[in-house]
């Protein structure tokens, strides 16, 4: 991490990718950040937010993406330096306006705006594989890409200059291979307060000629020649190999380094040669047609589109001598598979492909001995909520609530967040639709118009209070406007938890802890005109009338508020647990039973291997709840204290 008051030159350490992106914005001078959490690019305002304050930096967790955006575009309106930093399915929620600011552009003399989007090949911790890279060509705007730690840190300074020069944002496409790779850094120094840029009149910045921008296309594309133009001799861009090689590879981020690799362990550096490309966009055609000129195989090596492989389609068949002498393969062709992040196997699997050669990844007798002795005893596990969870307590009460309302066919549509586990074989599996934030309220609000129609299944709509604020507001609000009949369940747990314990509007703090107001959901809620409900999820009788009354109503939108502050958060803060939760053996079931473990999943529950009966683990967080869902009262919980 950063340390404070931290402004040594030259020093070198090992950092965090994020935490590279972080130390690069700051040596580089920025005075504004803004994102929204979501991995793979949360550590950086985290990294950021410790030294906040005593370099100047005004730092958010705003309420969502485009928001974000949308103060850092002030920032650079204002000739200040700015960043935005945000997942890959964040870029969609914020390309609204990005794909407008880069037109109307930061002005002759405004301020730098770089925008980090992290990219998750693999889908690690995301829904799926989204290719940010897009934004860059379809917005007309700059996009670097690093290889390395150390060249992470180094894009951050460089897409400021870029993005002052030329008037528009800067696009930093970074990954979790880097986001979360560790490597050493050569720091320099932080930039000091007065020599950071001065705020300028926006008047002076900012032209209404053409307030719809449409004639700024032409001026767009102008630019985008000249960026290109200064592509061509970037630093970031470099080539390894022979002179003319029998294949050559074009890479770009993790796929430079996994080429690198791939190349040594197949003992083919004198006939595969590399083009590492990291001004990426817009492409630099002549450099890149310099080396397809000299051999007639290449194949590109990037995550997760085929991005960089069209645009050389492209550049081959608009050249008189390239076309039919440059064969490209790549994801197309299946020499490089066409989803998941790329390693140095899939690249030399590819080559040797190509080549007609045999490539082993490993050993075979190394294999057979890892199939052998690891293999039987891996224990495939999947991801759980966890001890103590309220999220579990609630999803217990809703699915308590459907069976008593005789609403049997009610489903839940989720969002994402931590509460996205009850999909998992450790959940209660009673969410049946999920697909991106606030999108559980806004398909809850649609077939609440469905009635008429026949539609008689009752949909109830689950989210995180940041969710809430983030997305899902419209959505109810748009339920009332519209005579929506439909429930929404906002699981309140203090925390926007699944990406490291960030603020959110209900927590009463900012991004570098200083406290302000909370803004309450129940009261937005009752302002909309919803019926709400607040409730402790642990207090499951209550719960579950409550959700059953509301379920039963039909009509309206009805808000339960499930609050209870997330279980990491309450023990890092009281140190101790509620309860002391035991089993009684003498009443336990035990395989006659098991009703704890199969139907409240709780990790915390255990069969002895000795008594066959149910134990309550070390990981419990002693909340309780276990001892109301026995069947046969066989858990008894205990005051820490006797």
């Amino acid at each position: 991490m950063l340390n404070k008051s931290e402004d040594i030159k030259n020093s070198r350490r090992l950092m965090l990718g994020n935490e590279a992106i972080a130390r690069g914005a700051l040596e580089a001078g920025v005075q504004v950040c803004a994102g929204y959490p979501g991995t793979p690019s949360s550590e950086i305002i985290n990294t950021l937010a410790g030294v906040a304050k005593e370099n100047n930096i005004h730092i958010e967790w705003s309420t969502n993406e485009k928001v974000a955006t949308e103060v850092a575009a002030a920032a650079a309106y204002a000739g200040l330096r700015s960043m935005a930093t945000m997942k890959n399915a964040g870029v969609n929620v914020a390309s609204d306006f990005l794909l407008h600011f880069n037109l109307s552009g930061t002005g002759s003399n405004g301020g730098g705006m770089v925008l980090i989007a992290a990219d998750d090949p693999g889908s690690y911790s995301s829904g799926d594989e989204l290719d940010s890279r897009w934004l860059a060509k379809n917005a007309m705007v700059p996009m670097l890409v690093p290889t390395s730690v150390q060249e992470a840190k180094e894009m951050v300074k460089e897409a400021f200059a870029l993005s002052e020069e030329f008037g528009v944002y800067c696009v930093l496409w970074v990954y979790t291979r880097i986001c979360h790779r560790s490597g050493v850094v050569s720091s320099e120094g932080i930039m000091k307060s007065e020599d950071k840029n001065k705020p300028s009149p926006i008047s002076e910045l900012i032209s209404n000629e053409d307030p719809f921008q449409y004639q700024k296309i032409s001026q767009a594309l102008e630019r985008l020649e000249k960026i290109r133009e200064s592509f061509e001799n970037s630093s970031f861009n470099s080539y390894s190999g022979p002179e003319n090689p029998d294949v050559l590879l074009v890479s770009c981020g993790n796929g430079f380094m996994c080429a690198m690799e791939a190349v040594k362990l197949m003992k083919l550096e004198k006939t595969v040669g590399i083009l590492k490309l990291g001004a990426v966009w817009p492409i630099p055609i002549k450099l890149v047609s310099k080396y397809l000129a000299k051999t007639s195989r290449v194949i590109v090596c990037e995550e997760t589109d085929p991005f960089i492989e069209i645009h050389i389609k492209e550049i081959i068949a608009d050249s008189e001598t390239l076309t039919g002498n440059v064969k490209v393969f790549g994801r197309s062709t299946n020499h490089i598979p066409k989803i998941g992040e790329l390693t140095p196997d899939v690249i030399g699997e590819g080559l040797s492909k190509l080549l007609n050669q045999k490539y082993l990844a490993r050993d075979l007798a190394y294999s057979k001995k890892i199939q052998e002795t690891v293999d039987p005893i891996l224990i495939n596990r999947d991801g759980a909520m966890c001890p103590g969870c309220p999220h579990r307590a609630s999803f217990w009460s809703i699915k308590q609530a459907i069976r008593k309302s005789k609403k049997k066919n009610s489903i839940v549509s989720n969002d994402i967040g931590c509460y996205s586990w009850d999909m998992t074989r450790t959940g209660h599996q009673l969410t049946k639709i999920i697909n991106c934030m606030g999108s559980g309220a806004g398909v809850a609000s649609g077939f609440g118009q469905l009635s008429r129609f026949g539609f008689d299944q009752r949909v109830i709509s689950v989210m995180g209070d940041s969710t809430f604020f983030h997305s899902s507001m419209p959505a109810i609000i748009n339920a009332v406007c519209n005579g929506s009949d439909m429930m929404a369940v906002v699981m309140d747990n203090s925390a926007t938890a699944m990406t490291g314990f960030q603020p959110s509007p209900v927590t009463g703090a900012t991004a570098d802890g200083t406290s302000v107001p909370v803004v309450s959901i129940e009261d937005i809620c009752r302002a909309a005109g919803c019926q709400v409900e607040v409730i402790d999820p642990f207090d499951l009788e209550l719960a579950i009338k409550t959700l059953t009354k509301m379920i039963k109503k039909d009509k309206g939108v009805r808000i339960a508020v499930l609050r209870r502050t997330c279980e990491l958060i309450r023990n890092r803060k009281e140190k101790t647990k509620p309860y002391n939760v035991r089993v009684d053996e003498n009443i336990c079931k035990a395989e006659k039973c098991r009703f704890c473990m199969t139907k409240f999943k709780c990790p915390s529950l255990n069969v002895s291997n000795e008594t066959g009966k149910t134990f309550i683990g070390e990981s419990c967080s002693g909340c309780g709840v276990c001892v109301d869902i026995c069947p046969h009262g066989a858990i008894f919980k205990e005051d820490t204290e006797a």
